[in-house]
């Protein structure tokens, strides 16, 4: 009789674009009893209303978010097996949780009904093989945490990529992640992580690969996962490839406007010191400018579009590069050129720079930000940062802009008061993504898909692309249950292509 009530009171259930029947109400409250079984130790389970909302949102958000039903927190793999199979048996979608520093609504919960899986407290550091200049990790382990745990060990090595703070190696795997240092050292898409340990759809724990620094063996396996999004797999352990520490001077240029400051980064990265560039990044005046009134800072900068660099490599290295940037620098307009005088101050200067979403907020009280990122070719840089200026500006809106420009990448974040700003934002974001797309571009260097961006993904790859990108979703995941509804974008009715004009 409880089943007859069941499917009588039930019976439109959610259904998503692939036909896919996700759980009843009375199948998702089985589904969390028994997650409450499986996961005995205390907080491993909770239905708290707040904390649902709170892990199924962002504050720097503005896509749709739905709460999750259930937030579970694994301490091992086989946790995650736990909550992977009760998923599969009452049709309960799953999202994977870490850090929490994403943009594009990427922990938005399913509105059917979704369980949350919380994997920041798996961060351990397994096992470092310093001779092998390589360390194993758990997925919510923050890149940050294992740099100093080197650092305080003595190992002269560190893990590159730098995305934003907090952010966990297992949602760098799987936004496919970038960073200040993407100039010298590349992206998650390079060769920073050489196996990782996966719980699929099904439940069965596989290993990319073993710990080599190179294979033949096969197709890479590893980049299958590398900004699938959570949506192939819940990747648990990471082996991470480690660069060594190289002593680095930090120094700053000055401009007239962005587009001479954008102009000299290319001739810059061309000459034979390029490879001694770590890092070049653009703030733009308006960011200077929120850097000063945020509050962090005992000493103001001047108000212009600048440039930070790292230049790394020994004294002599270190000399011969800063002089043939500062000679490019000047050619390009530059009226200012300097190196921080003592290494705090360097630091300093640089976490000023990863802390430009704080400060943009902390100098602009009462506003709320929409950040957004694209990359195009280093050399078309120059003219999408410029037309940006002034499209924001035309359009009356307020905005700082932020870029790794060493590698075409920057970020604009653009603020706003009320829902008629908010429109007016979202709009400025779409030309924004139309215009790199123009300049053979992307519709995100770092920040991701998810929700936000997957509408671009047809006209960035092409229809054929983004099928063979849902042929493999419905191999690994054929019930839809790991992050439903990011990442791939719906099919579009023929005749119903979108304009952007």
């Amino acid at each position: 009789m409880t089943e007859l009530v069941d499917s009588y009171l039930f019976s439109k259930r959610r259904v998503d674009e692939d036909k896919h029947q996700y759980a009843s109400p009375r199948e998702l409250k089985l589904a969390i009893d028994e997650l409450h079984k499986a996961l005995s130790s205390p907080n491993a389970v909770t239905t708290d209303p707040d904390a649902l909302r709170t892990y199924g949102s962002s504050e720097n958000s503005y896509h749709l978010a739905s709460p999750h039903s259930v937030v579970v927190r694994p301490a091992s793999t086989a946790d995650v097996v736990e909550v992977v199979n009760i998923s599969r048996k009452y049709r309960v979608p799953v999202t994977a949780y870490s850090g929490a520093t994403s943009l594009e609504g990427h922990t938005s919960g399913y509105p059917s009904g979704s369980i949350c899986l919380d994997m920041s407290g798996m961060d351990e550091i397994l096992q470092i093989n310093e001779t092998d200049s390589d360390l194993v990790c758990q997925s919510g382990a923050r890149w940050e945490d294992i740099n100093e745990a080197l650092k305080a060990k003595g190992i002269p090595l560190f893990f590159p990529l730098d995305p934003g703070p907090g952010a966990t190696i297992g949602g760098m795997i799987g936004t496919g992640c970038s960073g200040t240092n993407a100039v010298r050292y590349g992206t998650a898409r390079a060769e920073w992580f050489l196996n990782l340990t996966v719980v699929l759809p099904n439940g069965e724990v596989i290993k990319t690969r073993r710990r080599a620094r190179k294979s033949a063996a096969g197709f890479d396996s590893t980049k299958l996962f590398i900004g699938a999004e959570g949506t192939l797999g819940i990747v648990t352990e990471a082996t991470l490839r480690l660069a060594p520490v190289i002593p680095t001077k930090v120094a700053m240029a000055q401009f007239p406007d962005v587009e001479h400051a954008v102009s000299a980064v290319q001739e810059i990265l061309n000459t034979p010191y390029g490879p001694h560039i770590q890092c070049i990044e653009l703030l733009d005046d308006q960011m200077m400018s929120a850097i000063n009134n945020a509050g962090f800072i005992d000493h103001p900068y001047p108000v212009k579009d600048t440039l930070f660099f790292k230049i790394q490599g020994d004294p002599f290295c270190i000399k011969g590069t800063s002089k043939a940037v500062q000679a490019i620098v000047k050619k390009h307009g530059s009226s200012r050129f300097e190196f921080a005088p003592t290494d705090q101050e360097a630091q300093d200067l640089w976490q000023n720079r990863k802390y430009a979403l704080p400060s943009t907020m902390a100098a602009n009280p009462g506003a709320r930000c929409w950040t957004t990122d694209v990359c195009v070719p280093v050399s078309r840089l120059p003219q999408l940062v410029l037309e940006t200026k002034k499209d924001l500006a035309n359009a009356g809106l307020r905005s700082t802009i932020v870029g790794h420009v060493g590698d075409g990448n920057f970020h604009a974040l653009m603020l706003f008061h009320n829902d008629d700003e908010l429109k007016s934002v979202s709009d400025a974001v779409h030309r924004l993504v139309y215009r790199a797309l123009a300049l053979d571009g992307t519709c995100t260097g770092e920040h991701g898909v998810g929700i936000g961006k997957k509408e671009y993904l047809v006209d960035e790859l092409g229809e054929g692309t983004v099928e063979l990108m849902r042929v493999i979703k419905r191999a690994v995941d054929p019930l839809n249950l790991l992050n439903p509804g990011k990442l791939y974008p719906e099919r579009r009715e023929p005749g119903k292509e979108e304009s952007h004009a």
